[in-house]
């Protein structure tokens, strides 16, 4: 598989280097959020969405800003972007699912400082990514940010169900199981080598 493939990219963005548990970007909604499997997904599906806008907003202001030279701009206009689209899924939200705009909570206005986001925004500057590039990144980002949390509250939720030790309840437990997700998400990074 070519590294500038399509497919490569969505892999490589979904599991590979999956931005939560291979890169450690995006880890308080991971952590916050995956309790409950009806909330986590519906913020992954928030982040993906934060990512698809981010990602395309990113490749635009960086045409704009390199055509002007003027890249030092480039943190603070990402940063602009993906605090506005964060606060069109907050205002759609609350507008037409508020239970689940309680149920998220603080941190769906958190997706504004989601590192997880901010990295993408870079990461496909910086690898000069196409348009089409760009949106399969996004897409593979947002795909793997979903899956890992929805793993992690998948195993939360069974978690509540067993007879754990208190020692280990909670904040610990919770810990250990993101660090076995990592790792299994490692064996992931073999995939797609070229020969």
């Amino acid at each position: 598989m070519q590294p500038d493939s399509l497919t490569f990219i969505f892999l490589n963005a979904a599991l590979m280097n999956n931005f939560v548990l291979a890169l450690f970007l995006g880890l308080c909604p991971f952590m916050g959020v995956s309790g409950k499997l009806e909330t986590a997904v519906p913020m992954g599906l928030a982040t993906s969405f934060v990512m698809l806008i981010s990602s395309l907003s990113a490749f635009a202001i960086n045409a704009i800003l390199v055509r002007y030279h003027i890249e030092f701009l480039r943190l603070i206009a990402y940063i602009a972007v993906i605090a506005s689209a964060v606060q069109l899924v907050e205002m759609t939200l609350k507008k037409y699912t508020p239970g689940l705009f309680k149920a998220l909570g603080i941190y769906l206005p958190l997706i504004t400082t989601n590192c997880a986001i901010l990295g993408l925004a870079l990461f496909q500057t910086f690898k000069h990514y196409g348009l089409m590039q760009s949106i399969v990144y996004a897409l593979g980002a947002g795909a793997g940010f979903t899956l890992a949390i929805a793993l992690m509250s998948g195993l939360r939720e069974k978690l509540d169900l067993s007879d754990v030790p208190g020692v280990v309840r909670g904040a610990a437990l919770s810990l250990m199981l993101g660090g076995l997700l990592s790792l299994s998400f490692m064996g992931f990074a073999g995939l797609g080598g070229t020969h």
